[in-house]
C-alpha cells in the first residue's frame, strides 16, 4: 500500500475537535485563503502553486465538533527519514483553545511518520510552541544551506 492509498489518519479530542488526513473533508479555498491573504510566509500564492503543494505533500485538517475546519499544516516528506512540517495554522477565531499543540501533536504521532532522522520547520514567532516538541535551533547550522526566493510569488 502506497501513502495515498492509506485510509486517512484521524485523531480526537475529548471536546470534539479533530485532526484528520482526510482530504475529502478540507477546504482548498479557505486553506489558499489563509496562507495567501493572512500568512506571513507566502503572501500572495498563487493558486495554481498551493493545489500542486497540497496535492504532493500530507495534508492535516483541524476540525471543530460541527466538521467546520480551523487549521491545518502539510508535511512534505519522504516518509522514511524527513518531514517538513508547513503551513501550520489555526484560525484566529479559534486560537487559545490549545488547538495548534493538538495539531502539532497529531502530526507528530502520525504512525507514517515515525523513526525520521530529522525533522525541520520555519518559523518566524512561535518557537516555544514546536520547542515543546522536541524542535531546537539548529545544531550545526554551517551545515545546512537554503535557496530563498521571497519574490517568487510577485513575479
Amino acid at each position: 500500500m502506497t501513502a495515498i492509498d492509506e485510509p486517512p489518519y484521524v485523531c480526537r479530542r475529548d471536546d470534539g475537535y479533530v485532526v484528520t488526513t482526510d482530504r475529502s473533508l478540507l477546504d482548498p479555498d479557505a486553506i489558499h485563503r489563509f496562507i495567501a491573504e493572512d500568512s506571513y510566509w507566502a503572501p500572495g500564492m498563487p493558486r495554481a502553486v498551493f493545489d500542486r503543494a497540497l496535492a504532493h505533500s500530507l495534508p492535516f485538517g483541524l476540525y471543530d465538533a460541527q466538521g467546520l475546519q480551523q487549521g491545518f499544516a502539510r508535511v512534505t516528506t519522504d516518509r522514511a527519514t524527513f518531514g517538513y512540517l508547513q503551513d501550520v495554522f489555526v484560525l484566529p477565531a479559534a486560537r487559545g483553545r490549545g488547538l495548534g499543540k493538538f495539531l502539532v501533536a497529531s502530526i507528530l504521532a502520525h504512525p507514517g511518520l515515525q523513526g525520521f532522522r530529522r525533522w525541520t520547520l520555519a518559523t518566524r514567532d512561535a518557537h516555544t510552541l514546536y520547542a515543546q516538541f522536541g524542535f531546537t535551533a539548529l545544531k550545526r547550522p554551517e551545515s545546512l544551506m537554503e535557496r530563498h526566493d521571497p519574490e517568487v510569488y510577485r513575479r
